[in-house]
Formats: structure tokens, sequence, C-alpha cells
């Protein structure tokens, strides 16, 4: 009885996945386990102008619950936002809202995914004609990459890691009417390369929470797909502010303890180069020499005024001799 049991929840689990994450939303499949608790994370610095940032969630698939690491991405069109998903109780279980893309925030179940999510809108950013301007209160960017920033705090609600609305320990969260319009607005499922990275981290054994028992070793990344540059839960104490200098470490730890090793220049920083130049065993041979040379030049002009004494010398010969 049992094993019947699992075998129909699995095929309609592997049904469940086969779909698009867009019409996830009209699933009328219910599990009645919650998902698990929202792991506290560090969020990768922003790519490039105009990226949005959309938070990592629990999806369900044939083996249960899965992490989908939360990425940057671009949205299908200028000033629009991403309303993420959410499970909600209803009928006797827990259901998936699909996110969707659209002029407004709408009702994201009060789940507070961090990073300007806090339950309520978003205070990440906002579009100001062509161009998006971020807060980096929340929001991981370089102003280098992304002029458009400003400041501003603004509630932290990071320590609220419920994943979902309603049921037993759930969120108690209703739309008001901003909300309910905004769902009703024109708005876009996400995209392929969102769809592509819940698909892939389907695949992913690592992301299961039956085997990371609720904390994904990668737990976001800077672009969807991407396994590289992801910060593991472990490693950040606050979700909601931009912890950049972790992860440069670490990415710069593999050249400074292989110093004989080939460094790949694109990767390398001048502040490892600099470190590892002491290690070379030839101090003589550092860049003092061009200096000295420099410091020469002024000696260098002194024969120019010996060469002028000659010719005044001439000059007076030459006079003499007339």
């Amino acid at each position: 009885m049992c094993n019947s049991r699992f075998i129909v929840l699995f095929l309609v689990a592997a049904m469940m996945l086969a779909l698009p994450a867009a019409s996830s939303a009209q699933i009328s499949l219910a599990i009645t386990i919650a998902p698990p608790m929202l792991p506290v994370y560090s969020q990768p610095m922003c790519p490039a102008a105009n990226y949005m940032w959309t938070p990592g969630y629990w999806a369900y698939g044939p083996y249960g619950y899965y992490w989908v690491p939360g990425t940057w991405v671009q949205p299908p069109q200028i000033g629009f936002l991403w309303t993420p998903g959410y499970w909600g109780w209803g009928g006797g279980g827990y259901a998936w809202n699909a996110g969707y893309w659209g002029p407004q925030i709408g009702f994201y179940g009060g789940v507070a995914y961090g990073f300007g999510y806090n339950g309520v809108g978003y205070d990440g950013g906002y579009w100001r004609g062509r161009d998006f301007y971020y807060n980096r209160h929340v929001t991981n960017v370089n102003r280098n990459i992304n002029r458009h920033v400003y400041d501003r705090a603004v509630v932290d609600r990071g320590h609220d890691r419920v994943s979902y609305n309603g049921g037993q320990g759930g969120i108690v969260a209703r739309p008001n009417h901003e909300q309910e319009t905004a769902a009703r607005e024109r708005h876009s499922p996400p995209t392929s390369m969102q769809v592509q990275h819940e698909q892939g981290a389907s695949r992913n054994r690592e992301f299961q929470a039956s085997v990371n028992h609720g904390t994904p070793a990668v737990a976001a990344t800077e672009r969807p797909g991407a396994s590289g540059g992801a910060s593991p839960s472990e490693n950040a104490e606050h979700p909601n502010h931009a912890q950049p200098a972790p992860t440069m470490e670490r990415k710069a730890e593999p050249n400074v303890g292989h110093p004989n090793k080939t460094q790949p220049a694109p990767n390398s920083t001048r502040p490892d180069n600099s470190r590892q130049v002491p290690n070379m065993g030839h101090p003589n041979n550092a860049k003092p020499a061009p200096k000295m040379e420099h410091k020469a030049e002024p000696n260098t002009a002194q024969p120019n005024h010996s060469k002028s004494a000659p010719s005044n010398e001439k000059n007076k010969n030459e006079k003499h001799d007339g």
C-alpha cells in the first residue's frame, strides 16, 4: 500500500517537473509536507547594469523539494520588476504560485526572501526611464559597473526564514488591493533563462533537500545556470546585506598558495601579483632599476652644458682670427 502511494506521488511529481515553470501555478497538485526553511546566504555581485535579482526558492520534483539558487537575470523588458513565487496552503496541501514579471510588484505570500524582498514590495531599487537604480543597502552592486546607485536603510526581515504562506507554522498574510491589481495587470512568465536555471537545479542531486538537509552548498549564482561564484549558506550572517569580500578572498587563495603554478592572467589581480613578488626568490630583479635610470636623467643633462662651452670658445677664436 505504501509503495503504491509512493509510485503515484512519484509519477505526478515527474509530470509536474516536466512542465515549464511558467505553468506551475495552474497545477492542482498539493504537497502535504511544508517546504524547508529558507537558507541564509550572501548575494553575488550584480554582473551588469539593469540586471534584476531573483531570490532562491524551494521547488518540488520527483525526489521531493530541491533548492533553486537565487540569481541575477535580465528582465524581459525595460521597466519590469520580478514578483517571486511562493508556496501557499490550500485544499489540504501546499501549492506553488509561480512568480512573474510586471510593471508592479504583486503578492508573494509575505515571504521574506531578503535582498529587498521583505514580504511586501521590493526595496532593492527602482526604474527611472531606461535605467535601474540599485539600493546598495540591500543589494551587492559595484559602482564601476552600475553608476545608478543609492543607499537607503530598510527594515531587515532576514531572520524570518519561513518559506510558505498559511498552514501550520506558515506566514499569515493576504494580498492587499494594490497587490491584487498588480496580479491582474499585464505581466510575463519567467524567462527561458529562468526556466533552464530551475531545470538545471532539478537535475543536481546536491540541491535536493533530502541530501543537503535544507542547507544547499550553492545557494546563489551570479548568472542563471552558473555553478561558480555561488555563496554557501554557512558563510553569511546577514542575508540582506552584500558581502563581496569573502567571495573575492576565496577566489584569490589558489593563486597565493601555489606561486609555482602557471597563473591565468585574466583571473589574477594586481594585489595578488604584488604579494607574490617577494616569494620569487629574486629580490635583485625587482623593479628599482627603472627608477635608478630615471634618477640618472638629471645627470645626463649636464653634458649638454659642457658641449655649449666649446661652441663659445670656437666663436671667440673665430672673432680673434677675424
